[in-house]
């Protein structure tokens, strides 16, 4: 059978489109991939005393028992940077039961990405087998799967170490230290971004942030936490993706979310989140009131309390996202509170606890918030109710309640927010009570000047019903 010439000529320019299209991609990939560069120990600043002992036990016996085993990501990233690691991540040739033989306080974890957790204590040596690239024709799906939107679901498919480097997010977390040779390979220029400070993410950004759109949410953090900047082809895509924050589980977010705003570096984080478009997934019912010129109360309020956040961690103290969500989504609560009592003609206390509902409703289905934080959250706020009542015994009975100092921290943020000259007195005066000894705090009480004295509120006596015949 003669086939048509067009048909000929057709398949002809289809073989040979795709060979180009072949050879074309090969190139790209060529160009992208930077050849692997070892840099010997005495050109780098990393030093095993910086080490956690227990990694570097569990690098050691992974060598011993024949695997290659690595110290990897941001563990290195910071040794590297002269900062000290938080954490230590390992990856390896073994797989994760072949971990588990060798450590007995050893656990599997994870279901996207099976883990091999190493249990010293208090801390936890995660560990990681070298990931592979996916194909695109696999069929276990109980290995890879992936959703309609691009995400990874599942991914439990094994490679090499040159795999594994380009399956990582960002350049400067793709860099392995050996404590075999005590080197660091470098396989996509790492060590180069690094010295020079930029964000860069590994292979295509637009389908590296649909297989994890956290991955937008990690670039904005490094820069800030690093004070880098983010490169122009990793950035581009962020602004027309964040959309895809929504697709992520909300308990997952929520713990993003301390991350971001919890770091000691929260205040720079939150502006990139704005400029980026990433701040409205995690928080709308807040970018709803966000103003052209960010000089609201509210925008006030977030600036302010972010700036206090990383002051306090910068100086070691506790910090309570209880607090940072209660500033936060004070303002929208207030317009709810408002909103409630003008449409339904509700007292304002009872509008103002439909409208804790409400927003708190609204927050957790973007971030899965946990009870025990809604629970103190609402405390905080109603708590800004009764600091005004202050006659008798209720500034004593308040001061009592677990909540207080929290309550007064953030009426005194509201004060400098608004530039309210009634809130700023009402502030001043809680400052000076709860430091002041017991007789100036009843001379306090007792001069609080014009404000009207609380009234005794006397019961009026029941009237009795008429007594029947017979009744005893």
């Amino acid at each position: 059978m003669t086939l048509p010439r067009c048909t000929i000529f057709t398949r002809v320019a289809n073989f040979c489109r795709k060979v180009l299209s072949r050879e074309e991609s090969m190139v790209v990939e060529a160009m992208a991939q930077p050849q692997m560069t070892v840099i010997p120990r005495e050109q780098h600043a990393i030093s095993r005393k910086d080490i956690s002992e227990n990694a570097l036990k569990v690098l050691y016996r992974l060598n011993k028992a024949g695997y290659d085993a690595y110290l990897v990501g941001g563990g290195v990233r910071d040794l590297l940077l002269g900062k000290k690691p938080k954490d230590f991540d390992v990856t390896t040739s073994a797989t994760p039961d072949q971990v588990r033989k060798l450590f007995r306080n050893c656990r599997l974890v994870g279901r996207r990405f099976r883990l091999a957790h190493v249990m010293f204590g208090p801390e936890i040596i995660e560990v990681a087998t070298f990931r592979g690239h996916h194909d695109e024709q696999q069929t276990d799906r109980t290995i890879s799967q992936r959703g309609q939107n691009g995400m990874l679901l599942r991914d439990n498919i094994f490679g090499s170490i040159e795999e594994d480097a380009q399956r990582r997010d960002f350049t400067i977390n793709s860099l392995y230290y050996s404590v075999a040779d005590f080197t660091v390979r470098d396989y996509v220029g790492g060590m180069r971004d690094l010295e020079e400070g930029v964000i860069r993410l590994i292979g295509n950004p637009e389908t590296r942030y649909r297989e994890d759109p956290v991955r937008m949410l990690r670039a904005v953090r490094f820069a800030a936490k690093l004070n880098m900047r983010i490169s122009e082809e990793t950035a581009e895509p962020i602004p027309r993706l964040a959309t895809l924050i929504n697709d992520v589980p909300p308990a997952r977010l929520f713990e993003e979310s301390l991350k971001l705003l919890q770091a000691g570096y929260g205040y720079e984080t939150y502006r990139l989140l704005r400029e980026y478009g990433l701040f409205q997934p995690l928080f709308p019912s807040i970018t709803r009131y966000f103003t052209e010129k960010g000089d609201s109360p509210m925008e006030r309020i977030i600036d302010q309390v972010l700036k206090n956040t990383d002051n306090r961690i910068r100086n070691d103290m506790r910090v309570n996202p209880a607090f940072l969500f209660a500033a936060m989504f004070w303002y929208p609560l207030l317009e709810n509170a408002q909103r409630i009592t003008q449409e339904g003609g509700l007292a304002y206390f009872d509008a103002f606890a439909l409208a804790m509902n409400d927003v708190l409703d609204e927050a957790c289905r973007s971030l899965a918030i946990p009870k025990r934080i809604t629970t103190l959250i609402r405390d905080i706020w109603q708590l800004q109710l009764r600091m005004s009542r202050r006659q008798g015994k209720r500034s004593w009975k308040l001061m009592e309640h677990p909540k207080f100092r929290a309550a007064y921290d953030l009426l005194a943020l509201r004060a400098e927010a608004e530039n309210n000259g009634e809130l700023q007195r009402l502030a001043k005066w809680w400052g000076e009570f709860q430091v002041s000894a017991p007789p100036a705090q009843k001379d306090m009480l007792n001069n609080l000047g014009d404000e009207p004295a609380e009234r005794r509120r006397h019961r009026r006596p029941r009237k009795r019903a008429p007594r029947r015949e017979g009744s005893a």
